[in-house]
């Protein structure tokens, strides 16, 4: 019978590139794994088809000569196993038995294993995280049973070996010729069986409670920004030690500042006469008001810097800046005096030199519609 086009096999082009060749025998792979359908002999046939286009197709000498001769090319040096420098089998099982056994090739889970890390998103207010605050947080974990001293096992008893996997926690399975291992099914890959469980975990050896906890948060603290309490997570399982909690920052919005890394952020309107005759403003901090000189003649979005008003890192270094971006206010609500002073204001202004702007922009536009 004769054998099928390796590419087709695949399911991809003759121009594919390694990554995508890998990717595409793994969906197949773990589509047909003979563990997967120990019942299917179809299944098994299509595994070992793929199996060896892979092994030819994931070789750059092989390919070669299998673009150039095709079968005959190749015949004798695909499906003998994972010798000949053929392509990298350990990778590519490694990544599908990992996900068909939840992991296999990482040892046994026998005996106490470390709980869980947990993460908790604490929201501050701009000031609680410039200053530092300390905060109370109740968070749900799972903490060891005090009944069997996170045994599992009924008081005066405890777990027993595994008479499946005699406490490795795996068991070796034989396919064709393959040999993996795979998670005990009769322990779960405990290494432990558990006769006579506690009747306050139900063999489980933690239960679930509620916890308060005191954080203090240093001042600098920024969005992502997070702080470890050691031994704080979930606790082990089997009597293992407790996993850590992971309290991550995030800084709401602030109505008047925006910050940047070290630096603040400010607008800043002003009145067209403090911006045409210049002024002295009152402007806020964190730390109270300050006064802010602005020149006349200032034009809308002039950015003045008050230096050391910004935020204490809280990695070290020099605090940052406070930069306060001005923006011009229109006047509105009018009365017909009002508007009557501006007309003649308006009528006052002679020459181009009022309106630094105005030139070099109409002059801009005509040089652009000259372009057309």
């Amino acid at each position: 019978m004769s054998k099928r086009d390796y590419y087709e096999v695949l399911g991809v082009s003759k121009d594919v590139d390694g990554p995508t060749l890998k990717k595409a025998y793994r969906k197949l792979a773990m589509k047909y794994h003979p563990d997967r359908n120990p019942d299917d002999k179809d299944a098994d046939a299509k595994f070992k088809e793929a199996t060896e286009a892979y092994e030819v197709l994931g070789d750059e000498q092989k390919r070669r000569a299998y673009d150039q001769y095709g079968h005959a090319g190749v015949d004798g040096q695909a499906g003998g196993g994972f010798g000949g420098g053929g392509a990298n089998f350990s990778d590519i099982f490694g990544d599908v038995f990992g996900d068909i056994f939840g992991g296999g090739g990482r040892g046994p889970r026998g005996g106490p294993q470390r709980g869980s890390d947990l993460r908790y998103t604490m929201e501050l207010t701009l000031e609680e995280a410039v200053r530092g605050v300390e905060k109370k947080i109740r968070i749900p974990t799972l903490t060891a049973c005090t009944t069997c001293d996170g045994s599992g096992a009924k008081p005066g008893t405890k777990p027993k070996t595994c008479n499946t996997c005699h406490g490795a926690g795996q068991v070796r399975m034989q396919q064709g010729f393959f040999s993996v291992q795979q998670t005990c099914p009769s322990c779960r890959g405990q290494g432990t069986q558990i006769d006579d469980p506690c009747t306050s975990c139900h063999g489980r050896g933690v239960k679930e409670e509620t916890k308060t906890l005191s954080v203090k948060i240093p001042a600098g603290v920024d969005t992502g920004d997070r702080i470890r309490l050691s031994g704080e997570g979930e606790a082990g399982a089997m009597g293992g030690p407790a996993g850590d909690l992971y309290v991550q920052v995030s800084v709401l919005e602030h109505k008047l500042f925006h910050r940047d890394g070290r630096n603040l952020y400010c607008e800043v309107p002003i009145s067209i006469v403090d911006a045409a005759l210049g002024a002295e403003l009152e402007v806020p901090t964190l730390d109270g008001r300050v006064k802010l000189k602005i020149p006349a003649e200032t034009q809308s979005g002039k950015q003045f810097r008050l230096r050391g008003k910004g935020v204490l890192p809280v990695r070290g270094g020099p605090a940052g800046d406070l930069l306060c971006r001005v923006q011009v206010e229109t006047p509105v609500s009018l009365n017909a005096e009002q508007k009557d002073l501006l007309m003649k204001f308006q009528a006052s202004l002679t020459g181009e030199k009022h309106s630094p702007q105005k030139k070099s922009w109409f002059e801009g536009v005509k040089k652009f519609f000259e372009e057309i």
